[in-house]
């Protein structure tokens, strides 16, 4: 395999103060050992993060944005489930 068909990586990074991973990039490389290796060199070059995750993009599944409307339209029909109906006591804080 020459460098031009290398597949193509996504890249998620968890930084130390959150806990969920972020997409930062993407790059190409032969291996998920080599993608992930590239990854920590070109995105953590300060010590962003714990930990990186990279996904080969053609395992990637996501929403049509042209499916919106039937795909989330459901949810729109369903008011009880926003906080808007409850009362949140004085002491809690932060919500």
């Amino acid at each position: 395999m020459n460098k031009a068909e290398w597949p193509l990586w996504e890249v998620f990074i968890r930084s130390k103060n959150g806990l969920s991973h972020k997409h930062v990039g993407s790059l190409h490389a032969p291996d998920s050992e080599i993608a992930l290796e590239n990854a920590r060199d070109v995105y953590t070059r300060r010590n962003e993060g714990p930990s990186i995750w990279v996904v080969e993009s053609k395992n990637i599944f996501a929403t049509d944005p042209a499916d919106n409307d039937m795909l989330f339209e459901t949810a729109k029909n369903k008011i009880y489930r926003h906080p808007s109906f409850y009362d949140i006591p004085k002491e809690v804080k932060n919500i």
